[in-house]
């Protein structure tokens, strides 16, 4: 789901390693002294929070994982199975296009009960056009939902009703074989009307105001990078939850990351320098590296010359040896990308995805350049001569900088042409790109579930997160026609969808996610989902 990238610096949290400052300093210590206490405090480290703690807002693993235990949805994954959550059960029709879920009898950790309608409020936000959620595309299957977001239809045509306080009833458009998996991500989680309404702008960050229904609650957040959940006593569940504080650090520099585990200020590591992973991966027993359904890519903007021309667009991508990028500079265990698709994926008749899809003529192994030379020449820049210069966007980090400078340099050596290298803060990046204002720029994605259309429907006209400006009717009505169909044709559709878009070369494929970290070996029970986030809710546990 979300935008893969390191964010904002806090430079508090830098500082304080360095000068003798705790991490856990500041909010924490201000809490009565829990760990004085003997009580079971968890410190989880992650890179970066965008947009706060808002469900409907989210577009990051980070703060996705935080939310992940703040709220609850319909469904959870835990243990890599779907299972009913906030939902006691549900019933699907025969055509597959209408499910009734059931609520359990649960309470906000206020009190107050969860009901159907905080549902239907929540996802109706997420589609409202008002809201600008990025993710809102991931309900367009419903009833009214994609012409409510696009300001074609009202909230009272959606097909999401609560027919009471404990039924939730959804009227798709078409099957969707991903639905209940789709019901477990951040986005989808229920949020109530009142606790919105106090404060559009930052209720998420309020203790105050943001109550939940998973198994912790916020008790405090600073807006320096820091943030403490309790365990939830409304919880349905909380005799399950083992845990009683989570003190969350959002650490956008890896070196002091890496020292604040070494420290022992940190129980979990999820930012860890690209320097160190090879060292790591051999010699720390705690250290993963876990397979992601994501891919990193350079996302070209198809609306501005010369990046319009599609030749130019496989040419660069085509000089780019992802071997050498990944092996001598990156140096995470990621795999070569030469397709959209990670691997990992697998069709109906149990090929995987990636593999049979083909390689759109990309060496896993090393550059082209000999072709790349041509498509350049054909399109009437031989050697480079009189091509623009053109800029490539990234967002501040030492990795991103080190691998915009090293593909930077294999087009200037092996194409002949010129890229001048932007580097801007997370939230303005964000922006720029959003906006088109760029020609080339650095992104990542991350499918929220296992399956093709989680990473290709990014690129419909539609969606909100297609920056690079592309559109293609054919594209549009192949992902459209394969919510319809089921079994192989499906899958067969979305392998044209992807042929489409690569043979069109919108997006230069660079590598495939891995997603290292650290965990101490006391620490016990923790569950990451399927599309990386962090679960502490069912049994995670300190033994110390």
């Amino acid at each position: 789901m979300r935008s893969v990238a390191k964010a904002l610096v806090v430079l508090l949290l830098y500082v304080s390693v360095f000068t003798g400052v705790s991490f856990a300093e500041g909010i924490y210590d201000k809490q009565a002294g829990e760990k004085a206490k003997n009580e079971k405090v968890l410190t989880v480290e992650l890179p970066f929070i965008s947009r706060g703690l808002d469900p409907q807002l989210c577009i990051s693993t980070s703060e996705g994982t935080v939310i992940n235990n703040l709220y609850e949805g319909l469904m959870r994954e835990v243990k890599g199975k779907l299972e009913p959550a906030a939902a006691e059960s549900y019933e699907v029709s025969k055509d597959g296009m209408r499910y009734t879920f059931k609520l359990r009898n649960t309470n906000w950790s206020d009190g107050k009960p969860v009901t159907a309608g905080d549902f239907e409020y929540a996802w109706k936000r997420l589609l409202d056009p008002q809201t600008t959620a990025e993710m809102a595309f991931m309900l367009y299957g419903v009833k009214g939902a994609e012409d409510y977001n696009q300001s074609l239809g009202t909230a009272e045509q959606v097909g999401i009703k609560a027919v009471d306080d404990r039924t939730l009833e959804v009227v798709l458009k078409e099957p969707m074989p991903q639905f209940l998996s789709i019901l477990s991500l951040p986005m989808l989680m229920p949020v109530r009307k009142d606790g919105v309404e106090k404060s559009e702008e930052g209720w998420s960050i309020d203790p105050q105001k943001a109550v939940s229904n998973g198994p912790f609650v916020l008790e405090a957040y600073d807006s320096a990078g820091k943030a403490l959940l309790k365990k939830n006593a409304e919880y349905w569940k909380a005799g399950d939850v083992k845990l009683d504080k989570i003190h969350v650090l959002f650490v956008p520099d890896e070196d002091a990351a890496l020292t604040a585990y070494y420290s022992g200020e940190v129980d979990i590591l999820n930012s860890i320098p690209v320097s160190e992973i090879s060292r790591l991966q051999a010699e720390e027993p705690n250290f993963y590296n876990f397979p992601q359904v994501g891919t990193a890519y350079y996302v070209f903007n198809t609306s501005k010359a010369p990046l319009d021309n599609k030749l130019v667009r496989k040419a660069l991508s085509l000089a780019v040896n992802r071997k050498v990028l990944i092996d001598q500079y990156i140096q995470g265990g990621q795999i070569p990308a030469t397709g959209f698709t990670p691997p990992g994926l697998v069709d109906m008749e149990g090929r995987e995805f990636h593999k049979t899809a083909g390689n759109y003529g990309i060496d896993p192994n090393d550059a082209r350049i000999e072709e790349a030379k041509k498509l350049l020449a054909e399109a009437g820049y031989a050697e480079g001569k009189d091509f623009p210069e053109v800029e490539l966007l990234y967002n501040t980090s030492e990795a991103n900088k080190l691998i915009a400078e090293t593909i930077q340099e294999m087009w200037q050596k092996n194409l002949g042409i010129k890229v001048k290298l932007i580097s801007q803060e997370w939230v303005v990046f964000m922006d720029q790109r959003s906006q088109g204002n760029f020609h080339i720029a650095r992104a990542g994605w991350m499918g929220d579930y296992a399956d093709p259309v989680a990473m290709l429907e990014l690129w419909t006209s539609s969606s909100a997160l297609n920056d690079g400006k592309w559109k293609s009717p054919e594209f549009d009505k192949l992902i459209e026609d394969s919510k319809l169909a089921v079994g192989q044709k499906r899958f067969d559709l979305l392998y044209k969808a992807q042929d489409i878009m690569m043979e069109e070369m919108i997006v230069m494929p660079l590598y495939y996610y891995t997603d290292p970290m650290m965990v101490r070996d006391y620490v016990k029970g923790w569950e990451r989902t399927s599309g990386g986030y962090l679960y502490f809710g069912d049994g995670a546990d300190i033994l110390k």
